[in-house]
C-alpha cells in the first residue's frame, strides 16, 4: 500500500475533510467510484463544483485541459448538422445538451442552426456545476429566450440529446486482480508525515470485468456501472428522440486488452496527465476511458436502438469537414485538423448514435466508416 500526501490548499484541506469524514462513517474505506463522485461533485468543493479554471487552450490560462469545442469552432458547427437532421427525422424541437462546459460547444451549435434557420424551440442544458452554469448564462445570453437549465430529468421528455466529454466523467469502480485473486480497490485514510493522507486499499471482491482477462499477471483496471446507469435512465426518460454522445474510449475487446494492465484512469491538472487522484483533490480533474460497448449494450437493455459507431475523424468527415476547412484560413485549417488527425483526437475519439421511439435511420455522421459490428 502506497500512502501519499495531500497539498496545503485551502479547497484540498476542505475536501479531504469531508471526505475523510465520509470514509470514517463507511467503516474506513470507500470504493474509489464513491471517492472519485466525491472529488469531482461535492457541493462548492469537487472539481467540477469550485470555482477553479478548467478548460482553455493555455496552462497559462489556469485552465487543466482543452476539449474539441474550444480547439475549433468547426467542430461544433458540424455537430450542428448531425443534430440538424437528428431533429427533422424524430420530429422533435428540443435540444438537451449534458455538461456544457463553458458553453462553447451550445453556441457554435446554435450559431450554426440560426444561420441554417433552424433552431429549435428550447435548448436545455443539463449541468450539475453552479459556477460553470454562469460561464455558460453570459456566453450564452444571445440566445436566452430558448434556453434553460436544470439538474434533474423529467419523469418523461423527448428530443436530441448530445453530450461531448460526459461519459468519461463519470465515476468508475476499481478491480485490481493480484496474483490472480480479483479485488475492488478503494481509499483509505492513513497516518503520513505532515498528518493524515489517502490511501489506497485492496478487498476482496466477487465484482469481475464484463470479459475474461487472460493470463496471470496483475491487471488493473476500470468497470462502468455508473455511467450505464446513466444511459439506462435517459433510456427510461426518452419517450421520442436520439441522442450522440462523443468522448475517448474503445469497444470492449481493445478496452480489456490483455496488455492494457494499467487501466485507463487519468487526470488533468494545467495540461499535464498523472495517474494519481489521491493528491491535489478538488483542483484537477479525473477522468477514465469509456467502454462502449457497455455503454451500447445498457442502452439497448433500456429501449434505445444503436444507430451508428465510428471515430471523431469519420464523423466529422462525414458531416461536412471538407468543405468547412476549403472555407476556412490556414489557422483555422490548422487547429480544425486536431480533430481528425490520428495522433491528436480523430483515432481516440469515438462517436456513438441511438434513438428511442422513432422508425431507425442511418444518421448522417456514420454514412462512412461505422463500426457498430465491433462493439
Amino acid at each position: 500500500m502506497r500512502v501519499v500526501t495531500t497539498e496545503p490548499s485551502s479547497l484540498t484541506s476542505a475536501l479531504q475533510s469531508r471526505i475523510a469524514q465520509e470514509i470514517a462513517a463507511a467503516g474506513g474505506w470507500l470504493p474509489f467510484d464513491r471517492f472519485m463522485a466525491l472529488a469531482l461533485y461535492a457541493p462548492g468543493l469537487g472539481y467540477y463544483a469550485n470555482e477553479t479554471a478548467k478548460f482553455g487552450a493555455l496552462p497559462e490560462s489556469g485552465s487543466d485541459f482543452v476539449t474539441a469545442p474550444e480547439i475549433s469552432p468547426i467542430f461544433g458547427q458540424l455537430v450542428a448538422a448531425q443534430l440538424a437532421e437528428a431533429l427533422d427525422r424524430t420530429d422533435t424541437r428540443e435540444i438537451w445538451e449534458f455538461g456544457a462546459g463553458t458553453g462553447a460547444l451550445a453556441l457554435q451549435i446554435l450559431d450554426e442552426l440560426a444561420a441554417r434557420g433552424r433552431l429549435p424551440a428550447r435548448y436545455t442544458i443539463v449541468d450539475l456545476s453552479g459556477t460553470l452554469r454562469a460561464r455558460q448564462q453570459l456566453k450564452l445570453a444571445r440566445y436566452e429566450h430558448l434556453l434553460r437549465w436544470v439538474d434533474a430529468l423529467p419523469d418523461a421528455m423527448e428530443g436530441v440529446i448530445v453530450g461531448n466529454e460526459v461519459l468519461d466523467a463519470m465515476p468508475v469502480q476499481l478491480l485490481q486482480r493480484t496474483k490472480g485473486q480479483w479485488f475492488e480497490r478503494g481509499v483509505a485514510v492513513r497516518q503520513a508525515e505532515g498528518g493524515e493522507a489517502f490511501a489506497w486499499e485492496d478487498r476482496p471482491t466477487g465484482l469481475r470485468p464484463p470479459v475474461e482477462i487472460d493470463g496471470p499477471h496483475d491487471y488493473l483496471t476500470e468497470i462502468h456501472r455508473q455511467g450505464e446507469a446513466f444511459i439506462r435512465t435517459l433510456g427510461e426518460k426518452l419517450q421520442r428522440g436520439a441522442a450522440f454522445f462523443i468522448d475517448y474510449g474503445f469497444g470492449e475487446s481493445e478496452y480489456y486488452h490483455v496488455q492494457r494492465h494499467m487501466g485507463t484512469l487519468v487526470c488533468h491538472y494545467q495540461h499535464q496527465v498523472d495517474s494519481d487522484p489521491l493528491v491535489q483533490v478538488g483542483l484537477k480533474d479525473i477522468t477514465a476511458h469509456v467502454n462502449f460497448t457497455g455503454t451500447a449494450v445498457a442502452a439497448q437493455d433500456a429501449g434505445f436502438e444503436v444507430l451508428g459507431y465510428t471515430n471523431q475523424a469519420h464523423f466529422l468527415i462525414n458531416c461536412g469537414l471538407a468543405p468547412r476547412m476549403d472555407a476556412a484560413n490556414l489557422k483555422a485549417r490548422s487547429m480544425a485538423a486536431k480533430l481528425v488527425m490520428e495522433h491528436e483526437m480523430g483515432e481516440l475519439f469515438k462517436v456513438i448514435a441511438l434513438s428511442k421511439g422513432v422508425q431507425p435511420w442511418a444518421p448522417l455522421g456514420f454514412v462512412r466508416g461505422d463500426r457498430t459490428h465491433r462493439l
